[in-house]
């Protein structure tokens, strides 16, 4: 699959099918989707190549993970997520991708920080905090 930021300045690529597709409503994936939560593809990290100038944010998670989140740093598109926990995996904005449709969301993740106006598709299980790891 390929992909790229707003700008197009950031260009990806992934060789391997996503391990998991989430939809997002923790407070983090709020402030970065603009009040909504985000959807989220989450990859084995050696099947994705990114090319481009990112820029980075470091923060600590509820779970005292250390997240690393990278923007393009010149239309500040949210382009990827990686934990020191789980330095395998690498999770991408589904947005990015040049057809998001068929990276179909499998669960909806945080539901308990959801606004009270949040959409929370039903036929997409759901669970109110972090599921189990990934892989």
């Amino acid at each position: 699959m390929k992909g790229r930021c707003f700008c197009g300045r950031i260009r990806l690529t992934t060789s391997a099918a996503p391990v998991a597709v989430r939809t997002c409503w923790c407070r983090d994936c709020q402030y970065l989707g603009a009040g909504s939560g985000t959807v989220n593809a989450v990859f084995a990290t050696e099947s994705v190549a990114i090319d481009g100038d990112i820029s980075e944010y470091v923060s600590t998670a509820d779970s005292g993970a250390t997240m690393t989140r990278g923007f393009c740093a010149h239309c500040g598109t949210p382009v990827s997520s990686r934990s020191d926990t789980k330095p395998k995996l690498v999770v991408l904005r589904v947005g990015l991708f040049d057809d998001p449709s068929a990276l179909v969301p499998a669960l909806t993740i945080w539901t308990e920080s959801a606004p009270d106006w949040a959409c929370l598709d039903e036929k997409i299980p759901g669970t109110p905090r972090q599921p189990p790891p990934l892989g």
